[in-house]
């Protein structure tokens, strides 16, 4: 079994706890992980990179064979190539991305975290489970002093930052390339990185690259 206190430093300070009881099917199906998947990482997946970043990107959920497995967001699984590779394309990251959590890829200014911390079945979260976890991003929105944009990944990602910030979801609605202004803080949207939006041309290479290099800019990066 893993331990929160990972191996790139991070502290679980504004992470759910090791055995987090808030989502009883979500902790249900954690269990069930320990047994079926015993050397994965099967916990809430902390987020990736420094408190002090500019740039804050904000997925869905753990993948199960992904995240779940290696204990770092987008780590593991086809989302975690085109994500990664375009933060080093655009110089927000340094170091080779091998899809371990110890591979000594390191983001520049960047954070990386979940709307929803552990991995949910199907990889479909409930509408009370992504609300139960809101709590931590508040969090971890209220704890970093330098962020100036928020990348969102799909439309529940978007929705959960928009409740987050106490916004109006009607007046800021989700698109891949749509930007809100709050504030301090640019709010950015881009269709999922899956691979299921890849392969189906919902979502291209160039697209993605697109929407960060805004991301970049807003930031001030």
């Amino acid at each position: 079994m893993f331990a929160l206190t990972s191996v790139w430093g991070m502290s679980d300070q504004h992470q759910p706890p090791e055995n987090c009881p808030l989502c009883t099917r979500l902790f249900a199906f954690r269990q069930q992980n320990r047994q079926t998947f015993a050397d994965f990482f099967n916990s809430p997946v902390p987020s990736f990179g420094s408190l002090d970043a500019a740039l804050l990107i904000v997925g869905l959920a753990p993948g199960l064979k992904g995240a779940n497995r290696t204990g770092r967001p987008f780590t593991g699984d086809y989302a975690g190539d085109l994500l990664y590779g375009s933060l080093a394309r655009h110089g927000l990251a340094r170091g080779r991305y091998q899809a371990r959590a110890d591979d000594g890829f390191e983001l520049l200014s960047v954070r990386i975290t979940n709307a929803v911390r552990c991995v949910p079945p199907e990889n479909k979260p409930l509408p009370a489970e992504i609300k139960t976890c809101r709590q931590f991003l508040v969090a971890e929105l209220a704890a970093m002093p330098k962020l100036r944009a928020i990348l969102a990944l799909g439309q529940i990602a978007h929705q959960t930052v928009i409740a987050t910030l106490n916004l109006k979801r009607k007046e800021h609605a989700f698109g891949h390339g749509a930007r809100h202004e709050h504030e301090h803080l640019t709010i950015l949207g881009s269709y999922h990185c899956s691979r299921y939006n890849t392969n189906t041309g919902v979502l291209t290479e160039a697209m993605f690259d697109a929407v960060m290099g805004e991301a970049k800019r807003a930031a001030g990066l």
